[in-house]
C-alpha cells in the first residue's frame, strides 16, 4: 500500500467513523420506538400505517404515477400533522417516561421512616375497609404529578392516618365516592374523579368502575394505586397497568414498601446532583 492510498485511507477514517455512529443512532431511535409501542395500540395503527405508506410508495414508484406521487406528497403532510394527534396518549405515555430519567432537584424525598408509618397507616386502614367490605380507591403519587386530578376532587392536605381513611370511604359518607390521592405524606384530595381505562380485558368479568379508574391511572402515570372491592373485600394493587390480587394486609405492604420506599431511595446520581446545589 502506498503513502498516498494510507493517507487517503487516513482522511476517509473520521467520515466512516461519522457514518457508523449515525446508522447505530437510527438503529437505537427505531428499536426506542418499538420498545415503546410493543403491546400497546399503537403497534398496531403503526403497523397498519406502515403497511399502507409501503403499498402506496410501489404504486406511485413502480408504476410512475404522477399525479398519484402529487397526492401522496400531499397527504404525507397532512399525516405528519394527525399523527400526534392520533398517538397522543403514547406520546404523553413515552415523554413521561423519558423525563423519569431525569431526577428532580427541588424535592426532598421522605425519610424511609416516614414511608414505612405512612404504609403501615394505609394498611391498617385497608385490612378493616376490606373486613367491613367497604370500597376504597387509594392513589399514592410517585414520580408523575397528579395535580389534575387533585385538582378534581375535594382538598384534605392532613395527615395519613388509618382513621381518616376509613372515615373518608364510609358508605354514605359525602367523600366515599371517588378515590384519595396521597402525595408525600399527606392525603392531598378525596373524592377525586381518575381516568376510566379502556381495555377491553380485565382480570375478572366482575370488576367495575373502581377497577377501570385504578388501571386507567395506572395507563398515564407510575402512581401506585390500592383498591378494596365492595362487593367481595378482595385488595388489589393496581401498577403500571398490572392487577396484583387477592392480597392481604401484610402483602400489601411488602407491596408498597418495594414500589414506594425502593423507589423513592436517593440513587448516586441523585446525591451527587444535590452536593453540587447545596455548594452553589
Amino acid at each position: 500500500m502506498g503513502l498516498q492510498e494510507i493517507l487517503w485511507t487516513l482522511q476517509s477514517l473520521p467520515r466512516s467513523w461519522q457514518n457508523i455512529l449515525d446508522v447505530l443512532v437510527v438503529a437505537m431511535v427505531f428499536f426506542a420506538v418499538l420498545q415503546l409501542v410493543r403491546r400497546t395500540r399503537a403497534a398496531t395503527l403503526l403497523r397498519g400505517i406502515a403497511i399502507v405508506l409501503i403499498i402506496v410508495w410501489l404504486l406511485s414508484t413502480v408504476l410512475n404515477l404522477l399525479a398519484f406521487s402529487w397526492l401522496l406528497s400531499r397527504i404525507l403532510t397532512a399525516l405528519a400533522i394527525a399523527l400526534p394527534v392520533i398517538f397522543q396518549d403514547e406520546l404523553r405515555r413515552w415523554l413521561d417516561q423519558v423525563g423519569r430519567f431525569i431526577p428532580q432537584l427541588g424535592e426532598e424525598s421522605m425519610p424511609p421512616s416516614a414511608h414505612e408509618r405512612q404504609i403501615g397507616q394505609i394498611c391498617d386502614a385497608v385490612r378493616m375497609l376490606s373486613r367491613r367490605r367497604h370500597g376504597a380507591l387509594i392513589v399514592l403519587e410517585r414520580e408523575t404529578g397528579l395535580q389534575e386530578y387533585i385538582d378534581s376532587g375535594v382538598p384534605v392536605q392532613a395527615l395519613v392516618t388509618s382513621e381518616l381513611l376509613q372515615t373518608i370511604f364510609f358508605p354514605n359518607t359525602a367523600l366515599h365516592d371517588g378515590a384519595v390521592i396521597i402525595r408525600d405524606d399527606q392525603i392531598a384530595a378525596a373524592a377525586c374523579t381518575l381516568p376510566i381505562s379502556t381495555a377491553r380485558r380485565l382480570p375478572d368479568r366482575h370488576m367495575g368502575l373502581r377497577h377501570r379508574a385504578a388501571l386507567g391511572i395506572s395507563e398515564v402515570s407510575d402512581a401506585v394505586t390500592v383498591v378494596v372491592s365492595e362487593e367481595t373485600g378482595r385488595i388489589s394493587v393496581v401498577v403500571g397497568g398490572r392487577f396484583i390480587r387477592g392480597i392481604d394486609a401484610e402483602r400489601l405492604a411488602m407491596i408498597l414498601g418495594e414500589y414506594i420506599i425502593k423507589r423513592h431511595a436517593p440513587s448516586r446520581l441523585s446525591n451527587w446532583l444535590h452536593q453540587l446545589r447545596e455548594a452553589a
